[in-house]
């Protein structure tokens, strides 16, 4: 079926575990468990058959780089798994919007010029799909990067917390243009979305109550810097809780729920250490609490959801389909436009990529 050429909006961490990931399965086999990957092959996509078309940025340390080498400058500081060759694709001065916070403008320096054409870009490089790494709270710069998307008649990753997917106005822009759309914010493979939201299930379907719940998240990436800035978190404490209370069987008040980023650690780089509470009563009203600690390095961890993501969509665009697609937002996604059950999502994205659904 040929390639899948994908563009990157924010080199970042994650857009290195991503490039880095790419290179490291070229060649992984098609049968038998590979770890890390859900779908060596996804539909008729290999993870070899993706290639990167094109990336933005505003850094002046990346911009005019080749994006195999603009993904190993600073501030990035995720692991390094895979020697990554020069690709071929310049990275292009991005639009900054509101995508430089308060303190990730203390870290990071713009690049000279303007902002390049980026539908132009995308158009002339073939892009099929487009994927959103911007920083939490972008919400002005995703909305018109979204719209460079539409206009260069490309499929969108949404792996931020800013509602596309999601919104109706959003998902109606996208099936005018014959065009899927998967969001919104990424759900790593093993994080703590997914695995607050399994305990929240497991309580509810063996029959205990919920009563109180917590998740607090520490890491050393831009992100957690970036996520300093609390008036940039809206968006994304409503995507985490939404996705944790989306599987229970009963309203829990407000104030018995806390999820979302807590602190930022420098000397953990791109590790996260997630601690997740659950109180509840069982038989007899006794209690029953869980408290675990997860930790990962926190790109990686994503980066297979997203390879994932990106094949979903050029499958979608081979076969004409438009607007969210449902099964592959409910499962690799946080708030996607309808939430599941992570069982149902998983077995309706097999459907999915089968051509059943």
């Amino acid at each position: 079926m040929g390639s899948v050429r994908v563009a990157i909006i924010g080199v970042g961490n994650c857009a290195s575990a991503l490039v880095q990931g790419v290179h490291y399965y070229r060649n992984a086999p098609d049968d038998g468990f590979v770890p890390g990957l859900m779908h060596t092959r996804l539909g008729d996509y290999h993870v070899g058959d993706i290639e990167f078309s094109a990336a933005f940025d505003i850094d002046e340390r990346k911009v005019g780089r080749d994006l195999g080498d603009a993904i190993g400058q600073e501030p990035n500081n995720t692991v390094r798994f895979a020697e990554v060759p020069t690709l071929g694709v310049p990275v292009h001065r991005g639009m900054t919007h509101d995508g430089l916070g308060l303190y990730l403008s203390q870290m990071i320096k713009k690049a000279p010029g303007a902002t390049a054409d980026i539908a132009g870009i995308l158009r002339e490089t073939g892009t099929h799909v487009v994927v959103n790494f911007l920083p939490v709270g972008s919400e002005m710069a995703t909305k018109w990067y979204v719209e460079q998307v539409l206009d260069a008649g490309c499929a969108f990753v949404n792996c931020i917390p800013v509602f596309i997917a999601r919104e109706a106005y959003w998902r109606r822009r996208f099936e005018e243009r014959g065009l899927p759309v998967v969001g919104d914010d990424v759900k790593s493979q093993v994080g703590a979305t997914i695995v607050h939201r399994i305990l929240t299930r497991l309580f509810n379907e063996r029959g205990v109550r919920l009563n109180h719940t917590s998740q607090l998240n520490f890491g050393g990436n831009t992100d957690f810097y970036n996520m300093l800035e609390r008036e940039r978190l809206l968006s994304k404490k409503i995507s985490k809780t939404d996705s944790v209370r989306s599987q229970l069987g009963h309203d829990l008040p407000t104030d018995a729920v806390h999820i979302g980023p807590s602190d930022y650690v420098p000397w953990l780089a791109d590790r996260k250490w997630a601690h997740i509470r659950l109180e509840g009563h069982g038989f007899g009203d006794q209690p029953i609490n869980i408290e675990l600690k997860l930790e990962v390095w926190d790109s990686p961890n994503s980066a297979g959801v997203v390879i994932d993501a990106v094949r979903s969509c050029k499958i979608a665009l081979d076969r004409g389909l438009k607007g969210a697609l449902a099964a592959p937002s409910a499962y690799l996604m946080k708030s996607p436009p309808e939430q599941w059950s992570d069982e149902l999502a998983r077995q309706r994205l097999e459907r999915f990529i089968a051509g059943d659904e």
